[in-house]
């Protein structure tokens, strides 16, 4: 109580704060407007607007000065970073809060995994609240390394930094009422429920949100998004790493809407993250767009911060954590300094902060059980037709090609020269001897092999190569790193990054990831792929519930029609 009178007595001007930021532009989201004022800081919050007095000033001299960034959803996991070298890559850009799902960890160690995201996000410069996976494994047409329930779900629903229940991927489960489903939707009552709808339209996508969603990040067309909108569903505009929808959502945002949207980065590559920009890119994206400065800031933090009741994040007034960045360009704003509570955390690109000794690492991920190369054979005697995996660049859908197999001796073998190139997935938890086997086009190979272990949403190795040889090397690499990824050829290893945390996650600093990152997709390169983020496309290819076509450890996935596919055209 003494400490709430003192920040009274302050707000009354009767005694000075401990900081004072001074001659600052407010960027005031609540108000939309910008004006001169001085923000009185104590204890971590702000106290007060207006003259103050201050023991430590900081005279901002006419920069603008704006709550740090939200990002809506994102799977850190896909960074590839621990929870403090994510930490040290966003935080220069103005982050000061995301809201994450762990959906990766999870179908690949469970609760266990969620604890572990729990436990090493804690005392960071940023702060995480947690939407609980809803969809472990994310179908039934893949093997996880996990399986959770409703009641699993509310094990921890009440947890402060949970905010609800993660993407409802399984949406035709949704829209169909399956008891599963909307048993998780019932355990996430009172707190968020995030939907996963890629190209959802009409009287299901009515029943999805009946049944309780209530927002979106899967919308790559402007009149998809429109009316999700209508519906009611916040719609999170996408920016990440393959997921490129932002600029063809900005259109939506008007001066009556803009309240119902969110930005979100979803799957962004820690190299990205460094020097393109986390949510801060997404501002200046939108605002080259055509979207007003204010709302583009408005979007970025207290839109996102009322959808998701996160308590006093997103503003700059009154009882707010005194989480701010500094900026000179309103039309271009580029974050120069990052205050969370009030303490400087990064300045000029720098991360300043001190970061927190690290969690003991999860069990080991490498189960696999496989006999190579036999397993990776697709065995025919005559002339057929094969569906092919086609990608879609910068999209995580794909598309079903229909094409004539290239057959040697009884075997349909990639052909380069066509781009078809062999995709293989070895289940790898619990060592259940699963193998699928497809084709692919896309990558432009013309020789050798990218491997991974990660592989949304189960998780399992994917290789995509043009022989058998390389395929079966990247795999007992992979194995090798307890998992990772590389690019290998001729029977050799060309570039590697190992992932030990859950066969997701570097343990290593943040600058070592992105040259690995960098060697691996040089390497990639040098191979004849053209993708911008070629491990990322190939994590998405097993990915069940995104449309029309993937691969998993049980084999091809329709995945419009959420059914198993064969191979082979009659």
């Amino acid at each position: 109580m003494r400490n709430v009178q003192r920040k009274l007595s302050i707000a009354r001007g009767e005694q000075p704060a401990e900081l004072l930021f001074k001659n600052a532009n407010l960027v005031n989201v609540l108000s939309g407007e910008i004006y001169r004022t001085n923000v009185a800081v104590d204890d971590g919050r702000v106290i007060a607007l207006g003259e103050y007095e201050g023991a430590e000033v900081i005279d901002l001299k006419g920069s603008y000065l704006a709550p740090s960034l939200i990002d809506g959803h994102f799977h850190v996991e896909s960074s590839m970073l621990t929870m403090p070298e994510f930490a040290r890559a966003v935080v220069p850009h103005g982050t000061g809060a995301a809201v994450i799902d762990p959906h990766e960890y999870a179908n690949v160690l469970g609760l266990d995994g969620i604890r572990y995201v729990l436990e090493s996000s804690k005392n960071l410069p940023v702060d995480f609240f947690i939407m609980l996976p809803s969809c472990v494994p994310a179908t039934a047409f893949e093997t996880a390394g996990a399986r959770l329930t409703a009641d699993d779900l509310r094990l921890m629903i009440a947890d402060e930094r949970i905010a609800g229940v993660a993407e409802l991927m399984n949406y035709p489960g949704v829209y169909l009422g399956m008891e599963s489903e909307l048993d998780k939707i019932q355990a996430g009552k009172g707190k968020n429920i995030d939907g996963h709808a890629p190209g959802l339209r009409g009287k299901n996508l009515n029943a999805y949100v009946l049944a309780g969603v209530r927002s979106d990040h899967e919308s790559t067309e402007l009149a998809e998004a429109q009316e999700k909108l209508r519906l009611g569903m916040h719609i999170l505009l996408r920016e990440g790493s393959t997921e490129r929808n932002l600029a063809t959502l900005v259109p939506l945002i008007n001066s009556q809407n803009a309240m119902n949207c969110s930005f979100a980065t979803d799957d962004k590559l820690a190299g990205d993250l460094v020097t393109e920009g986390h949510i801060d890119h997404c501002v200046r994206k939108a605002i080259k767009g055509g979207l007003p400065p204010v709302t583009a800031l408005q979007i970025a933090t207290i839109n996102t911060a009322r959808h998701y009741r996160l308590r006093n994040f997103g503003a700059i007034a009154p009882r707010f954590w005194a989480d701010f960045i500094v900026f000179d360009d309103l039309q271009n704003p580029v974050v120069r300094q990052t205050y969370k509570k009030g303490v400087l955390v990064a300045e000029n690109g720098k991360y300043v902060a001190t970061l927190p000794t690290a969690v003991p690492q999860p069990r080991s991920t490498m189960n696999l059980r496989y006999n190579a190369a036999k397993d990776f054979e697709v065995r025919h005697d005559s002339a057929a037709r094969i569906r092919v995996i086609e990608i879609v660049p910068n999209q995580i859908v794909t598309k079903e090609s229909i094409e004539t197999a290239s057959i040697e001796n009884g075997r349909v073998v990639p052909d380069a020269g066509r781009d078809i190139l062999k995709l293989v997935v070895v289940e790898r938890h619990r060592a259940t001897g699963n193998v699928g086997v497809g084709f692919v086009r896309g990558f432009k190979l013309n020789a050798g092999a990218l491997g991974s272990t990660v592989a949304h949403d189960a998780h399992n190795v994917v290789v995509v190569g043009t022989n058998d040889k390389d395929i079966a090397l990247a795999i007992k690499e992979l194995e090798k790193l307890q998992g990772g990824q590389v690019a290998v050829a001729n029977g050799k290893v060309k570039a590697e990054l190992a992932l030990p945390i859950a066969g997701l996650v570097s343990d290593r600093p943040l600058n070592e990831v992105i040259q690995c990152i960098s060697n691996l997709n040089a390497a990639a390169r040098t191979l004849g792929c053209e993708l911008e983020a070629p491990f990322m496309t190939l994590s998405f290819l097993s990915l069940s519930p995104i449309p029309e076509l993937k691969l998993t450890d049980q084999g091809l996935i329709d995945a419009v029609r959420m059914r198993a596919t064969s191979l082979f055209v009659e």
